[in-house]
């Protein structure tokens, strides 16, 4: 049997085993092996443990635990919690207020933490009973916060960014710099939307009464923003300021934001050894996820190389008319449908790679390439009926929020990354402009 014809055979069982509900890593491993030793035997398995190894060496990968940890310590010490109560309190009087505290919310753990499925979750579990008992539609409740749960897919420390850092070639202080505006713009788009709504259609997203208000005084208010709000938010720039400005490298910065993480909750008063006995526990379960993916990726893909299967993308792609453009557009176009039903770190180590070859012949800025892969990725995660949010947000809802109101939801916002993604595509400096600017 032909090489072509058994790279072809592995990546349709593969997404077989993906269908019959097998896990992520072990597909892909089985699929990997199998398929390698039918192809060249067991060379397979003389080169696999260099793969393996390479891949434990890599220094910017240690950062993922640590930045994973920022994420769940804050989210375990219910700082997260406080956040969003007073950011609430704050833009109350705002039709639609709640909603925006949702979005700085999601923004925020999104710069601390990156993890799509726990943001969405922990927004769900917390608000989504308070946007129902303030009178909130609630497929606009939905959609907002699987909207903003998903900022942490393109806002830094982004987990997806780290890992292109190294499938690029390019400095993760580059991407994440070059992820800031079009994050901080997303979220704004998001930010108009809502007002909108609250000016068009009140009924939908009403301001909190008041009398309610008038319970906490503007000083106490205050005095709330600069215990609750502000240690995050400092927190967040001294981590990604220093990798960003160049101090520190990413593990380093992210060490020290680990530390800070702690520290933050220690002077909150919500540190115990229950705290952190979760969060260590959780990020060692994260971690682990991630990292055994990973290597099981390594399996997949070695063996797709050497049965020629990136010859079968290259291929593909000279049957498209158009150019470099329509390259770049198809490739979009089937990372935003892999994102259906495979997870970003399947896509960003295993098929990303199979299109540099495409990448580089076109000459496209790769930092501008990462950041349309990350936007991408995001659009898909919310797009229905499978978008990866829908179903994190479902399992944490109501009884009676229903997946429909949940579609129904999260549509508005899938036309506004849409917008999003052709901004970026037509004017790449939105992308470029910050990493050119601090001299990246």
């Amino acid at each position: 049997m032909e090489n072509e014809t058994l790279a072809i055979l592995m990546g349709l069982s593969f997404f077989g085993m993906l269908f019959i509900g097998v896990p992520v890593a072990i597909a892909l491993a089985t699929a990997g092996l199998f398929f390698g030793y039918l192809g060249f035997g067991m060379t397979l398995f003389n080169l696999l443990p260099q793969r393996i190894f390479g891949l434990m060496e890599n220094y910017t990968l240690m950062a993922i635990p640590l930045f994973v940890f920022i994420g769940v310590m804050l989210e375990r010490s219910k700082i997260a919690n406080e956040m969003l109560d007073v950011i609430g309190h704050a833009m109350g009087g705002l039709r639609g207020g709640m909603g925006l505290a949702i979005i700085l919310v999601g923004v925020l753990m999104g710069a601390s933490t990156g993890i799509v499925g726990a943001t969405v979750v922990t927004l769900g579990l917390l608000t989504l009973p308070v946007f129902l008992r303030r009178g909130y539609s609630k497929s606009l409740a939905c959609g907002t916060i699987c909207a903003s749960g998903t900022l942490g897919q393109i806002i830094p420390p982004s987990l997806v960014l780290i890992l292109l850092s190294d499938i690029l070639g390019q400095g993760l202080g580059t991407l994440f710099a070059a992820a800031m505006i079009p994050g901080l713009l997303l979220a704004a788009i998001y930010v108009v939307y809502l007002l909108m709504v609250g000016w068009l259609r009140p009924d939908m997203a009403p301001a909190i009464p008041a009398d309610e208000r008038a319970e906490v005084s503007r000083l106490q208010l205050l005095v709330k923003i600069i215990k609750v709000v502000l240690p995050p938010i400092l927190l967040i720039i001294a981590v990604l300021g220093s990798i960003i400005g160049g101090i520190a490298a990413p593990t380093e910065a992210a060490s020290i934001g680990a530390l800070g993480s702690i520290l933050v909750a220690l002077i909150a008063r919500r540190l115990s050894w229950q705290v952190l006995t979760e969060t260590v526990r959780s990020t060692l379960r994260i971690s682990a996820m991630v990292f055994f993916i990973l290597i099981c990726a390594q399996a997949f893909s070695l063996a797709f190389r050497g049965l020629d299967g990136d010859e079968l993308v290259l291929q593909l792609f000279e049957l498209i008319p158009g150019g470099p453009t329509a390259d770049i557009i198809f490739m979009l176009f089937l990372l935003f449908i892999l994102g259906f039903v495979l997870e970003w770190i399947e896509i960003s180590y295993i098929v990303l790679p199979l299109f540099l070859p495409i990448l580089n012949a076109t000459g496209a800025d790769m930092v501008w390439i990462a950041i349309l892969v990350c936007l991408v990725l995001q659009t898909s995660f919310l797009t229905p009926p499978v978008g990866w949010s829908l179903f994190f947000l479902k399992g944490v809802a109501p009884p009676e929020v229903s997946s429909g109101d949940i579609y129904v939801g999260v549509m508005p916002y899938v036309v506004l990354q849409v917008i999003a993604v052709i901004l970026l595509f037509q004017f790449p400096a939105i992308a470029t402009w910050l990493p050119n600017a601090i001299g990246w």
